[in-house]
């Protein structure tokens, strides 16, 4: 990409052999004629640029080396990278503004410094034909997505102002164009990468992007100019059953309404919130079920969880004569997971076996007790052993601990090449 040149001689309207004496009276002069308390509000931002563009010629006109080296090396010797420069004068911040007038066109035709923007006069963006999406998270329950659900609101949102049609002014008023940008709406501004600028294109903070404005007489009564008013109106949204998390649901032509453009989208992105009891994974669901001891071993008929449309799950345990749920064992049942969008289908449901031991209220007899020693299966062989220590214990002991007394992190690991490495970098 070419370095961007500009003319500093252009900007005083001075020739290149001028003294330093007629680059002060050029400067003062200049910077009298382009002081921004001059200049009305909506002009203000233009001569702005102006008024600082004729600072920096002057700074570095007016010393005779840094003048040297811009007549040596150009606007280069002021982009880095240059002997001598290293306390010069950072133009960063004016080539933005300067060049952020659309290739120099805000200057009010200051000889030099047209041609300097490369593409100057090239093609123009056109606006955008569709106003921009409004983008919105909407959180939705587990029970919606499986039921569906139709969701009525109010929204406010922006539209073309009845009583101007979207002029922004009075029937018979004219416009002004916009002297920031040239009416063109936007402008074009210059970012640095390293030594190099790259071109883009802004909307133009003084007519808000539209490159006209009304002056505060002529400005509709309705809209103060704005071309918009706010109204409020209802909205409806259907999730269909099945639907799930990051989905869309659009509502077309529903967003801010834009002169000249046609209105975007509203946009939804279903998030689904958790769930106590159910979780979910594609089409199907999981969920734990509480059955006691006596259960898992004898048996039972009951409902065991509630589903997300209110009904009540009911099994029947064992299914054979003498099966017994472990802990941790999966009950699947078809059909019972989410429905799957545009089918009839829907997935399945597993059901994870929590077994529920007794706990300190259950006080059985000696008689009770053992009668199940008789009842349940016995222990498996015992174990043998020389010597035997019978020892006590902690019924109450948390396996987070496990480790906690090593200072390396519970690893009874030894690395043996660590331990040969630790000897050699001993001081000796």
């Amino acid at each position: 990409m070419a370095q961007v040149e500009i003319d500093l001689y252009g900007v005083l309207e001075v020739h290149r052999e001028a003294s330093k004496e007629e680059i002060r009276k050029a400067y003062r002069k200049a910077a009298l004629s382009s002081h921004p308390d001059k200049f009305p509000e909506e002009e203000r931002e233009t001569a702005e640029v102006k008024f600082k563009a004729v600072q920096e010629a002057y700074d570095i006109l007016y010393d005779d080396d840094k003048r040297h080296l811009y007549d040596t090396h150009g606007m280069a010797a002021f982009n880095g990278g240059m002997p001598g420069m290293g306390d010069g004068p950072d133009l960063d911040d004016i080539l933005q503004q300067m060049f952020g007038m659309g290739g120099m066109g805000g200057m009010g035709g200051m000889p030099g410094m047209g041609g300097g923007m490369p593409g100057r006069g090239g093609p123009r963006p056109n606006k955008p034909r569709k106003s921009p999406n409004e983008e919105q998270k909407y959180e939705v329950s587990l029970e919606d997505l499986y039921k569906g659900k139709t969701v009525k609101f109010s929204s406010k949102k922006n539209v073309i102002c009845s009583l101007c049609k979207g002029r922004g002014g009075k029937e018979k008023a004219t416009p002004k164009t916009c002297s920031a940008c040239e009416g063109q709406g936007y402008k074009e501004v210059l970012t640095r990468v390293g030594q190099f600028l790259t071109q883009s294109t802004a909307a133009c903070t003084v007519c808000n992007g539209q490159g006209t404005f009304f002056s505060p007489k002529d400005k509709c009564k309705k809209c103060k100019g704005n071309k918009t008013t706010e109204e409020k109106k209802m909205l409806e949204i259907y999730i269909p059953r099945g639907a799930s998390e990051g989905e869309k649901i659009v509502l077309e032509g529903e967003a801010d309404q834009v002169p000249d453009q046609e209105p975007g989208d509203i946009v939804f992105h279903l998030v689904e919130t958790d769930h106590p009891v159910f979780q979910r994974a594609g089409a199907d669901l999981t969920a734990t079920i509480d059955v006691t001891l006596a259960e898992a071993l004898t048996g039972f008929t009951r409902v065991v969880i509630k589903h997300l449309d209110g009904r009540g799950i009911e099994i029947t345990h064992p299914k054979v004569k003498g099966e017994v749920l472990s802990p941790g064992q999966v009950l699947k049942i078809p059909g019972e997971g989410m429905p799957i969008k545009r089918s009839d289908s829907r997935g399945d449901l597993y059901l994870v076996v929590n077994v529920k031991f007794p706990g300190e209220k259950w006080t059985p007899s000696a008689a009770t007790l053992e009668k199940l020693k008789e009842i349940l299966p016995k222990p498996d062989p015992l174990i043998e052993a020389e010597t035997i220590d019978e020892v006590e214990y902690d019924p109450n002991g948390d396996l987070e601990d496990f480790g906690g007394g090593d200072p390396r992190g519970g690893s009874g690991w030894v690395d043996e090449d660590d331990e040969e490495q630790t000897a050699q970098c001993a001081p000796q």
